[in-house]
């Protein structure tokens, strides 16, 4: 048995670079695995709803690929890059995991894709937002799905400037590496519109208290205070500022990372007028209500975050690429998944660029008033599409060493 498991697991190996032979699958299993915040402040929008949508995908389908089975782990990743890391190598090394999916923390997901790379196999990231995932730290089997912090500064920040009275900003920033780069993407595009930061304060993930970086943020009578930051954090930092009047005191919240449940875990009282991008809402079109009326029917009655959407998205992809390849090989696949357009309820005529960046339109939200509202879910209204080659930094502008300058 023990010969045949790594008889499996070599034949991925040999495979015709052209027509890719005959089908040939390690371990005659396509296995997928969703690694993220599954008990965290991040496991409301991702976690456990990434893993609904990923076995939706997976029997939407039809439960195989060239008839080979697919299965689905998921593990808890802790929001530590060591405990993420030790999963991932497990996956790959022991279980012969074809992809990691999620990846809900950008130090994770960093550590993971590098991993990818080196076991050449691949990563799909959809959760965190580091622009470093194709930048710097951009690899050949890694995919940056969903969105990344420089279209959310881009979109939020731009749109806040827009209206006027955004010319100074204060940044409350998670003390990671996500976090960082949505502080320093969003000051970029402060400064390029001629604006300036005064400052910032850097609060530890999963934070209990605010009230002295919200304190910190009233004091330094910046006209926008920019959160950058996400999930439970958001929602208590927003929460401490409404204690404190901050608003009603003349500034202005910049939510840079705001999703649906945290809208509706805030409710409209608080969070109404609220401007922020996402890639995703559920109430855009017929074909976003009705998925999100199937995710609902399995996730609690709540419907999909961008997130959980994004992960059905790319693990449909990914399978359509595997069926199109012919086997679970990774260069393969991932001829696949470039040269095949990425046409969903979710995304439009996407691609995937030379960085990995998967090309797809944002959009512009703002949180409704309450008396705007039709139901507990009729939360935002869509204000702009912003199109992915204005969303997305341009490629002439990358750091990403595969890029042919």
């Amino acid at each position: 048995m023990k010969f045949l498991a790594t008889a499996a697991a070599t034949a991925i190996w040999i495979v015709a670079s052209s027509s890719y032979g005959v089908a040939q699958y390690s371990d005659d299993v396509v296995k997928i695995g969703v690694l993220d915040d599954m008990s965290g402040p991040y496991a409301d929008i991702q976690g456990p709803g990434d893993v609904v949508a990923v076995k939706m995908a997976v029997e939407d389908f039809g439960g195989k690929v060239n008839g080979k089975p697919i299965e689905v782990l998921s593990a808890d990743l802790q929001n530590k890059v060591d405990v993420g890391s030790a999963i991932a190598r497990r996956w790959y090394d022991v279980d012969k995991v074809d992809t990691i999916m999620g990846l809900g923390n950008s130090g994770v997901a960093l550590a993971v894709q590098g991993m990818s790379q080196e076991k050449n196999r691949i990563a799909i990231t959809t959760a965190a937002g580091s622009t470093a995932l194709t930048g710097k730290a951009c690899s050949p089997t890694g995919i940056h799905w969903v969105y990344d912090t420089y279209a959310l500064a881009n979109g939020t920040a731009s749109a806040i400037m827009k209206q006027g009275g955004g010319d100074s900003w204060f940044f409350l920033t998670a003390d990671y590496a996500f976090g960082h780069s949505l502080e320093q993407e969003t000051s970029t595009i402060v400064k390029r519109k001629n604006g300036k930061v005064i400052g910032s304060v850097r609060a530890p993930l999963n934070s209990s208290d605010f009230s002295s970086f919200i304190l910190q943020a009233q004091a330094s009578k910046a006209q926008v205070i920019g959160l950058a930051n996400a999930g439970a954090d958001t929602i208590n930092a927003i929460k401490t500022a409404a204690d404190f009047g901050v608003v009603s005191g003349g500034q202005k919240m910049a939510g840079l990372l705001v999703l649906l449940t945290d809208i509706h875990t805030l409710g409209l009282n608080a969070a109404q007028g609220l401007l922020f991008t996402e890639a995703y809402y559920w109430d855009q079109n017929d074909e976003t209500r009705a998925f999100s009326k199937r995710f609902a029917e399995r996730h609690g009655g709540k419907p999909p975050t961008m997130f959980q959407a994004g992960i059905y998205s790319a693990a449909m992809h990914y399978l359509k690429a595997v069926k199109a390849a012919g086997t679970d090989e990774t260069k393969a696949v991932m001829t696949q998944m470039r040269s095949i357009p990425v046409n969903d309820f979710m995304t439009k005529n996407g691609s995937i660029r030379e960085d990995g960046r998967m090309m797809r339109d944002m959009y512009l939200l703002q949180a409704k008033k309450p008396s705007e509202s039709k139901g507990e879910w009729d939360l935002m209204n869509v204000i702009a599409t912003i199109p992915a080659d204005q969303a997305f930094r341009p490629l002439s502008e990358s750091e990403c060493p595969l890029i042919k300058k």
